[in-house]
C-alpha cells in the first residue's frame, strides 16, 4: 500500500494535535487501498469550519462554509478540509438545500455514496469501515451506502458515478444498486451537463470501457439519446460482426485514453442507423453516414458544451473516418496540408481502431493503416513541406516580386499545391522562376 502524502500526513497531526479528529476519506483511501497514487487527499474532521480556518490561517480559505468546507493550503499541495456532517434533503437532486455539522465520523460516512469511498484512515493508517467497504473492494463491487434509491435520488450524478467507476476500476454494480442506477436514469436530466460531460469523459478513458458502454447504454441514453438508434442495430454486412452500438463500444476500447480519439469513436458511427438501406441480397449500406454522424455529434456536444478545439478535431476525424487514403507519399503529403501532423496520427489510431472492431477476416486492412503511418514518418523525417510556413517562398518574396493583394495568397498556394504534389522541389529560385511563368500565364487565362 501507498504511503500518506507527507504534506497530508502534516494537515491530519495538526488537526489532532490541536484536539480535533481527522482521517482522509473518500476516493484517496480508496486508491490507497488499492494500490493506486491518489489524485486528491480529502479530510473529515470534527473541527468546525471556523476552527479549521484559525488553525491553518493564513493558509486557509473558506472555499464552501456552507457546507462544512475550507481549503487548506500545505506547500504547494491544497487539501479540502470538512466537517462532519448530516445531509438533510436534497430537492435539486443534487446538492443538500442544508448540513448539520456532526462529532460523529460514523454519521459523516454514512451520507455518503459507495461503501468504497465511506472508508476513513487516520495519520497512522488506521482504518475505519463501517459499511463493509474493504469486502467490496477485494471483491471488485460498487454498493451504495444504505439504501441505494435514497443515494441516488440525493445526488443523480451519482448515476453517472457508478458508472464510471464501472469503467475506470472495472468494478462490477451490486444488484440493487444497479437496479437503483436503471430505475433513477431519468434523474440524470436534474445534472448540469458540464458534470456529465466531466463523468462522461472519465468513464470513456477508462481501461473496462466496453462492457460499461455496452451494460449501461440505457442509462447513457437519457444524456445521450442520440445512441440508442446504434443499440441493436444489425449491420447486415459481411465487414461486421457486432450490431452498430457494440461496434462503437469496442472502437472506444481500441483507441488510446484520450478524450478526443474516445469521443471520436463515441460518434463515429451514429449516423448509421439513419442512413441504413439493404440491397437485394439483403446487404445494408451505410452511404453517408460519416455526414450524419457529423449532425448527430455536433448536437451533442454543443448540448455538453464541449470546447471549440475538441470540437473541431473530434468532428474532423468523424468526418475523415471512412475515406479512402491512397498509399502513396503524394497523398500523404496532401493529408498532412489538410490535417496537419497531430490530425493525421488521430486519423490513423481511428481507422485502426474501425477496422479491429469488423469481422477478424477483415483485419487484414490493418496492415494498409501500416503503410500510411510509414509514410507518415517518412514524409516527416523527410521534413516535406505541406503547409505554406515551410514553404521555402514567402509573402515579403512576393511582394519584391511585385505581387499585391489577393495575388500573393493566391500564388503561395499556387506553389504549395506544386511542391505537395511532387512537381516542384521546395527551393526559392525554382519556385519564383516557376511562379514567373506557368503562375502568371494561368492567371491571365
Amino acid at each position: 500500500m501507498e504511503v500518506i502524502a507527507p504534506p497530508a500526513r502534516r494537515v491530519l497531526e495538526r488537526l489532532e494535535r490541536a484536539g480535533y479528529e481527522a482521517y482522509l476519506v473518500g476516493g484517496c483511501v480508496r486508491d490507497l487501498l488499492l494500490d493506486r497514487r491518489p489524485g486528491d487527499w480529502d479530510i473529515t474532521t470534527a473541527a468546525r469550519p471556523e476552527e479549521v480556518l484559525s488553525l491553518f490561517a493564513p493558509q486557509a480559505a473558506a472555499t464552501g462554509l456552507k457546507h462544512g468546507t475550507v481549503t487548506v493550503f500545505e506547500g504547494a499541495a491544497s487539501f479540502e478540509v470538512t466537517t462532519f456532517r448530516l445531509d438533510g434533503t436534497y430537492a435539486d437532486h443534487r446538492h443538500p438545500d442544508a448540513v448539520t455539522f456532526s462529532d460523529s465520523l460514523a454519521e459523516d460516512l454514512k451520507r455518503r455514496d459507495f461503501t468504497v469511498n465511506a472508508i476513513a484512515m487516520d495519520q497512522a493508517g488506521e482504518i475505519t469501515d463501517l459499511f463493509g467497504g474493504r469486502e467490496d473492494l477485494a471483491r471488485g463491487v460498487l454498493r451504495c451506502v444504505g439504501r441505494p434509491e435514497q443515494r441516488l435520488e440525493e445526488d443523480a450524478l451519482r448515476i453517472m458515478r457508478a458508472l464510471r467507476f464501472s469503467s475506470v476500476l472495472g468494478f462490477s454494480l451490486a444488484p440493487e444498486t444497479a437496479d437503483a442506477v436503471f430505475q433513477g436514469k431519468s434523474l440524470l436530466r436534474e445534472v448540469a451537463v458540464e458534470r456529465v460531460r466531466e463523468e462522461l469523459l472519465k468513464l470513456l478513458c477508462g481501461r473496462c470501457v466496453v462492457p460499461a458502454l455496452l451494460q449501461y447504454a440505457e442509462v447513457l441514453g437519457v444524456v445521450l439519446p442520440e445512441i440508442l438508434p446504434a443499440v441493436g442495430c444489425d449491420q447486415r454486412n459481411i465487414h461486421h460482426c457486432y450490431d452498430v452500438w457494440e461496434h462503437i463500444a469496442r472502437t472506444v476500447g481500441f483507441v488510446p485514453p484520450d478524450a478526443v480519439l474516445r469521443m471520436t469513436m463515441l460518434l463515429h458511427d451514429l449516423g448509421k442507423p439513419g442512413t441504413m438501406t439493404v440491397d437485394e441480397d439483403g446487404t445494408g449500406h451505410f452511404r453517408g453516414h460519416a455526414d450524419v454522424s457529423c449532425t448527430l455529434g455536433k448536437t451533442i456536444l454543443e448540448r455538453l458544451r464541449f470546447d471549440k478545439e475538441s470540437t473541431r478535431r473530434i468532428l474532423t476525424l468523424v468526418q475523415w473516418h471512412d475515406v479512402p487514403i491512397e498509399q502513396t507519399q503524394k497523398a500523404m503529403r496532401r493529408l498532412l496540408h489538410k490535417l496537419g501532423e497531430q490530425g493525421v496520427r488521430d486519423l490513423l489510431q481511428v481507422k485502426r481502431a474501425d477496422n479491429l472492431a469488423q469481422a477478424s477476416a477483415y483485419h487484414g486492412r490493418q496492415g494498409q493503416i501500416d503503410t500510411l503511418e510509414a509514410l507518415l514518418q517518412q514524409a516527416l523525417e523527410q521534413d516535406a513541406c505541406f503547409t505554406l510556413r515551410q514553404l521555402a517562398v514567402n509573402g515579403r518574396d512576393l511582394l519584391e516580386q511585385g505581387y499585391r493583394g489577393r495575388e500573393v495568397g493566391a500564388a503561395l498556394q499556387f506553389m504549395l499545391d506544386a511542391v505537395i504534389d511532387g512537381t516542384l522541389p521546395n527551393e526559392k529560385q525554382a519556385l519564383l522562376k516557376v511562379l514567373s511563368t506557368e503562375f502568371a500565364s494561368n492567371a491571365t487565362e
